[in-house]
């Protein structure tokens, strides 16, 4: 009775509701809630506060920034159902949905704009990180001799991956939001006679149909997703029974700079959160990898769909 009493304590106010809302649509920072409601950001921590305490949202911090997002859905899931069932015209809804695709703009906007000022020096940027030789060394092991099927390299740049595994794959296909990346990425291909379907694509709505791929990759893409887990999901969704995703990005850091200064929307991604969206997409983890070594430390995380992705409250 008591947890039930600080539930609804907590939901007994208008903006704590349209956070809950807020939150079932993407994981927010605490300033980016205050820009939506058009409130003060020490106003909406204190609501925020209200919510974790009741255990209906969670917060992270990552450098500067607090992301908040819904908490466990044994414990959201009930609520939100039962705010479904009741389904009110709410205009407070309306205005907020406008607002958030506002934050979702501004997101891409940094993103798109770096990486279109950025493009040619691309390959260079990745391997101020660190030895990049190391790294595709360790995803070449960690897939392995066995031919790759259908491969799609999702954010694929300059066509690296294509060009290191296109080979080995029996349909090679890259997607990138960048045209400037995608007309780079094809002018490597062809000078090295390499034959790879290039497209200008979303990463949470990738061209394949359900089960279309048996390989994907994600590499050092993930930090830019403004859902990350929402980028997962669709990597699972086009991969067959007991096909392969892998994920190379960097280790949870504080280097700040890089939010700022190449728009890295995350700083690193734990284990736990990586294996945590595998085991929602039925996603059974094959290999887990650290290479340490230049100023960031990069991670492998290798998963292979072997079950139906579990139904989640929670956004990424």
């Amino acid at each position: 009775m008591n947890r039930a009493l600080i539930i609804f304590r907590a939901l007994a106010d208008s903006t704590r509701l349209r956070i809950l809302a807020l939150l079932r649509s993407m994981e927010l920072s605490v300033g980016e809630l205050a820009q939506v409601l058009g409130q003060s950001q020490p106003r909406v921590s204190r609501h925020v506060k209200i919510l974790c305490d009741a255990g209906l949202a969670e917060r992270r911090k990552e450098g500067s920034w607090v992301f908040v997002a819904l908490g466990p859905g044994a414990t959201v899931g009930p609520i939100l159902a039962a705010l479904d069932g009741w389904n009110e015209a709410d205009h407070w809804a309306v205005a907020d949905e406008a607002r958030l695709a506002a934050v979702r703009a501004d997101r891409a906007s940094a993103a798109a704009e770096w990486f279109e000022s950025n493009a040619a020096q691309w390959d260079a940027i990745r391997s101020l990180h660190i030895a990049e030789e190391q790294v595709e060394a360790a995803m070449a092991e960690a897939l392995g001799d066995a031919p790759l099927g259908h491969l799609i390299d999702i954010g694929t740049g300059t066509g690296r991956m294509l060009e290191l595994f296109g080979p080995r794959a029996e349909h090679a296909l890259g997607i990138d939001r960048s045209s400037e990346m995608l007309r780079l990425a094809r002018a490597k291909l062809s000078e090295r006679g390499l034959n790879a379907e290039l497209r200008q694509a979303d990463l949470y709505a990738l061209p394949l149909q359900d089960g279309g791929a048996d390989t994907a990759i994600l590499h050092h893409v993930l930090h830019f997703a403004q859902q990350p887990g929402a980028a997962i999901a669709e990597a699972a969704r086009v991969l067959g029974p007991g096909g392969r995703l892998l994920i190379v990005d960097f280790a949870p850091h504080e280097r700040e700079e890089l939010r700022s200064q190449d728009a890295h929307a995350r700083l690193g991604f734990s284990d736990e959160q990586i294996l945590g969206w595998f085991e929602a997409q039925g996603l059974s983890p094959v290999l887990v990898e650290t290479l340490e070594g230049g100023e960031l430390t990069v991670k492998l995380w290798l998963g292979r769909k072997t079950g139906q992705a579990k139904e989640r409250v929670k956004a990424a």
